[in-house]
């Protein structure tokens, strides 16, 4: 299984369904409550590229795509235009961003992640398909220069020349895809119905890598 650095179409990807999902198992007592767990430490998600198919020439494209996939075997990058930066969608992104980190003096290697708050919880998110020039780092909350760090575009880890010093907050702005294959091994897409108004679904599975 091999993973290829594309990102699907983005015109084919705007106006695609699709979204986060969990895995909770729910047990019932036998007094009325429940006892809940989750086997996944991290969401997935799960995407509809059929929704945003609207010519013939989208559906070419979209074969091409496929066929050089092959189907579900190989995984590619994939824009979720809900979200897809570490900023809010109306702001562009900032080195302050979100926070990846302490320094202490010895550590070298920082994961990208996106932290979710609400109500007092929250959960981070590995970044690990960050989009090439598009990340900024600060140490201190000071802007650090390029020379001084770089990230690697297909694990989002971001390495320093030097160990950010001790007690100094590490943080990143950037923007990012999400790693998927196709969920299917045949796309089945009628010409005639699709011109009368039917789209055919294509489902996208998000990857662990």
């Amino acid at each position: 299984m091999a993973f290829h650095e594309v990102r699907f179409p983005i015109a084919l990807s705007f106006g695609s369904s699709g979204g986060p999902e969990r895995r909770t198992e729910v047990v019932a007592l036998a007094n009325g409550f429940e006892e809940r767990n989750t086997p996944w430490e991290h969401s997935r998600r799960r995407y509809d590229a059929g929704v945003g198919l609207r010519s013939l020439a989208d559906i070419d494209v979209l074969i091409a795509f496929f066929e050089a996939r092959r189907g579900r075997l190989h995984g590619f990058r994939w824009k979720d235009w809900t979200d897809w930066t570490s900023s809010a969608p109306s702001k562009e992104p900032s080195s302050a961003d979100q926070r990846l980190g302490m320094g202490d003096g010895e550590k070298l290697s920082f994961q990208l992640g996106k932290t979710y708050a609400s109500g007092g919880a929250s959960y981070v998110r590995p970044i690990v398909k960050p989009v090439a020039g598009t990340v900024s780092v600060a140490v201190g909350g000071e802007d650090l220069p390029p020379e001084h760090w770089q990230v690697d575009h297909q694990t989002g880890a971001v390495e320093f020349t030097a160990p950010p010093p001790e007690g100094a907050e590490v943080t990143a702005g950037f923007t990012f895809d999400v790693p998927v294959r196709f969920d299917v091994d045949r796309l089945q897409i009628s010409v005639s119905s699709f011109a009368a108004g039917e789209i055919p679904s294509v489902p996208v599975v998000e990857i662990r890598l």
